[in-house]
């Protein structure tokens, strides 16, 4: 697949064509590896005699031969432009959505299509929202197909960060496309050995949270259903307590809150790192940054609460794992942090918009933005005060132009806008403006569970309207897209030529 702009010259009918074709068979080859995804479960359920999920079969069946017709049709030498990239990122997280969707359906939990593509929806994106209730007495074929979706979304997230959002300029997000080809022009000569280390990596820290969840004393399905959804920060549990069901285990939840952060981290400094670069991964002016926010978040509401009475230790370990859990939109939760206070709601709220870093597996607005909008600020207090002063901001020794700027302001912009529009269309469903507006805030940075008694930390999602669900679907989509990859669609010169 090409990434280059091409010619302005227009397409002819059979390059369209040709273009359709190539768009189908990204989607036929991404189906044909969900297919054989679907395989772990059923051999789960044949293991443990879950007859009512061996329908897994006949789906991963179906989905395979679909998915191998699409991709071995000819397209000759069809190439996309830039701008169907962005159609092509879209419809494939839609496609494997929708196919992902087809085993909530048709075998346990047998949800209804809003509920099952909500559920589907939320794995794949990493949000962690979910419509099941009873999760505790699911199949356990059930409970690892959706850990393996919010696994293969995690990296599917960072491979699509690294190598076609920059170049799109979605955000700002063209900073860092330079770090990525840096990386491939210096030690990794081709795209595809970077996304091959960024699997080995993504591989590695999944072993390592799986083995220190076992070391534990989590059960070896439990340690690999965690693991996989700890490291992905998506936060799908085993349990309708969430996480919280190994509330009474501190080594537990300390070795959550750190892979948590582990994933919320660029994944290109681990992979100097294992090069035996270090230096990147404790200078990097994005790091630094999201670490020394966790810790200030973390030490002041650790304060409140022990002013209020609660024992330091305690406090310490929960607050840092519900805080970091939020920032990371990762959606677990050890306790209902709601009920620590009328003021938790409002600082859990604001933490909703935080997020990790680029390149990693978080939602959210990401630190570097904060970053970005602090430079812009910072010039035009300088240009206030001094009207003829010219300066280059830069940003991790790179410049920082106008254009970059301008792009990162307007996605600050269709983000607050985006969720400020799904929390009104939420109202219209008779929810509560804390229900509306969190929920819409949750789905939009990917975090998963919101806030109030419906959808807070000790509840879930499927109490809502079908129309609701399929909104905050959208909101996920989009969220997890940086917002302009899919709003761009809706745009009527899009499709001009």
């Amino acid at each position: 697949m090409s990434l280059q702009a091409g010619s302005s010259l227009k397409q002819t009918p059979l390059d369209k064509r040709q273009a359709v074709k190539l768009l189908l068979k990204a989607v036929g080859g991404l189906l044909a590896l969900l297919s054989l995804a679907l395989l772990a479960p059923f051999v789960m359920a044949v293991i443990n005699a879950e007859k009512e999920q061996w329908t897994y079969l006949t789906l991963a069946i179906i989905g395979f031969v679909v998915g191998v017709a699409l991709f071995l049709q000819p397209v000759g030498d069809a190439k996309l432009r830039a701008r169907q990239v962005f159609l092509l990122t879209t419809l494939c997280w839609v496609s494997a959505s929708l196919f992902a969707t087809l085993p909530f359906i048709f075998a346990q939990p047998y949800l209804d299509f809003s509920s099952a593509w909500f559920e589907a929806m939320s794995a794949i994106t990493t949000t962690g929202a979910t419509v099941i209730s009873g999760l505790d007495d699911l199949p356990s074929s059930v409970l690892l197909w959706r850990a393996m979706l919010q696994w293969l979304g995690g990296i599917g997230i960072i491979v699509m960060a690294m190598a076609i959002l920059p170049f799109l300029q979605v955000g700002g997000m063209r900073l860092f496309q330079a770090e990525s080809s840096d990386m491939s022009g210096k030690f990794m000569p081709r795209s595809s050995h970077m996304v091959l280390a960024i699997g080995r990596v993504y591989l590695i820290l999944t072993v390592a949270v799986v083995a220190l969840y076992l070391l534990g004393g989590m059960t070896s399905f439990d340690a690999l259903v965690h693991g996989m959804t700890t490291i992905g920060t998506a936060g799908f549990s085993n349990y309708d307590a969430s996480f919280g069901h190994f509330s009474d285990t501190p080594f537990l939840v300390i070795t959550g809150t750190l892979f948590m952060v582990a994933g919320a981290l660029p994944f290109v400094l681990y992979i100097r790192l294992l090069k035996g670069d270090y230096e990147p991964l404790w200078k990097d002016t994005q790091v630094r940054a999201f670490v020394t926010f966790l810790m200030i978040a973390i030490v002041l509401i650790t304060l409140v609460q022990v002013v209020k009475g609660r024992e330091v230790g305690d406090a310490l370990i929960h607050t840092a794992f519900n805080v970091v859990s939020v920032v990371t939109t990762t959606g677990y939760a050890t306790e209902d942090y709601g009920n620590w206070g009328s003021w938790s709601l409002m600082v859990f709220f604001y933490l909703m918009f935080i997020g990790g870093c680029t390149g990693s597996t978080a939602g959210g607005m990401k630190i570097f933005r904060f970053q970005l909008s602090q430079l812009l600020l910072k010039k035009q207090f300088s240009q206030l005060i001094h009207p003829n002063l010219v300066r280059v901001e830069t940003y991790q020794e790179r410049r920082v132009n106008d254009s970059l700027l301008g792009s990162m302001v307007a996605f600050c912009f269709m983000y607050f806008l985006l969720i400020a529009v799904i929390a009104l269309g939420l109202s219209l469903f008779e929810l509560d403006f804390l229900t509306a507006i969190s929920g819409a805030a949750s789905a939009v940075g990917n975090v998963g569970p919101g806030l109030g008694e419906i959808i807070g930390p000790a509840g879930n999602f499927s109490s809502l309207d079908g129309g609701a669900k399929l909104l905050l679907i959208f909101a996920m989509l989009a969220g997890r897209l940086e917002i302009m990859t899919v709003l761009i669609l809706f745009h009527r010169h899009y499709w001009k030529h």
